[in-house]
């Protein structure tokens, strides 16, 4: 089987991220096959739990207080609508319900306490419970994963040495110190980044290796492209194209064999036969549903069509648990 590794150079994925893409998707495909069922994939359906208002000033988001973008500011939602949200996602395919709220970090307030009874409550639903709120201590990661949160997401976003370029509210550290945070506290770390913000090429190798080379890899790694948002900085940026993207899962997945690598933002604008292509070049989780936090995605009808065309499924809640915790005890501490 292909080596799981944690030393990878920026030179050998460079190497991978430039093969031809079809000899790229090929590969990749073959690496799939070793670690995970042809066919199967993990929906996700995500909420803002909490809109606008945000204090960071990340250059591409709706949700930044500073920026003039239409998004209205909405407060923390009640638990009993959460948990409606989450029986509607239930029914439409979707296995794991990931909670956002616009937060630079979590307080211990009560609106914090508010979250942790929706964590219980979906919980209670039997899905698998995800929630993105920004930055964590030690103690509210534990206090999240003893409400039954089976994953965190927080995305590094883009390389290291372009990340000052797109945020300067907060640092790269401050980052790979908050998905530290929730590996410790026993959750699975769901964390990507996003493709279209300037980058280069060599910046989007950085962030795979940033990721790869962590001590356990990302249970789960989300590859956005950039959805331009008018009132932004990055309103102007080039929309990323179907190839990027493709080239962008490949590379993940041959990186990282194990990770579920999820198609996320910009399938809108994708046509099934492109998604078609990134299916095949290992990507296993999309999400699904009406929007992503602001932004326009496809609905859970429009892809349960695409998964009976492709012949795709979806896969079950909670399917990698024994094998996930196998796994732990054999990766590095």
């Amino acid at each position: 089987m292909s080596e799981i590794r944690h030393n990878w150079t920026k030179e050998e994925i460079a190497e991978i991220y430039n093969r031809p893409l079809l000899a790229l998707a090929l590969d990749a495909a073959m690496v799939h096959r070793e670690y995970h069922k042809v066919g199967e994939v993990q929906v996700s359906s995500l909420l803002s739990i909490k809109t606008g208002g945000c204090t960071e000033d990340c250059g591409y988001c709706s949700q930044a207080a500073r920026y003039h973008t239409g998004v209205n500011v909405q407060a923390l939602m009640k638990v009993d609508d959460v948990v409606a949200k989450a029986q509607k996602a239930k029914d439409g395919g979707a296995s794991r319900f990931c909670m956002g709220a616009a937060w630079r970090e979590v307080r211990d307030n009560r609106d914090f306490d508010r979250v942790i009874d929706m964590v219980k409550a979906v919980n209670g639903l039997d899905m698998e419970v995800c929630c993105t709120l920004g930055m964590l201590t030690n103690d509210q990661a534990k206090r999240l994963a003893e409400a039954g949160l089976y994953a965190y997401n927080h995305n590094i976003d883009t390389s290291e040495e372009h990340y000052s370029d797109v945020i300067t509210t907060r640092t790269y550290d401050d980052r790979l110190n908050t998905l530290q945070n929730v590996r410790k506290a026993g959750m699975t770390v769901c964390s990507g980044g996003i493709i279209g913000l300037g980058e280069t090429d060599e910046d989007r190798v950085g962030m795979l290796m940033t990721l790869a080379n962590l001590p356990v890899h990302p249970e789960s790694v989300p590859i956005n492209a950039l959805v331009p948002v008018k009132g932004t900085p990055m309103e102007n940026n080039r929309r990323v194209s179907f190839d990027e993207m493709v080239r962008m899962v490949a590379t993940a997945r041959i990186v990282m064999p194990k990770s579920a690598v999820r198609l996320s933002a910009g399938r809108l604008e994708m046509s099934i036969s492109e998604q078609a292509l990134c299916f095949m070049a290992g990507a296993n989780s999309i999400f699904a549903g009406d929007t992503l936090l602001t932004t326009p995605n496809p609905n859970f009808k429009s892809d349960m069509e695409m998964f009976a065309i492709l012949g795709l499924s979806p896969k079950a809640a909670f399917a990698d648990v024994p094998k996930r915790a196998a796994a732990m005890e054999h990766e590095p501490a």
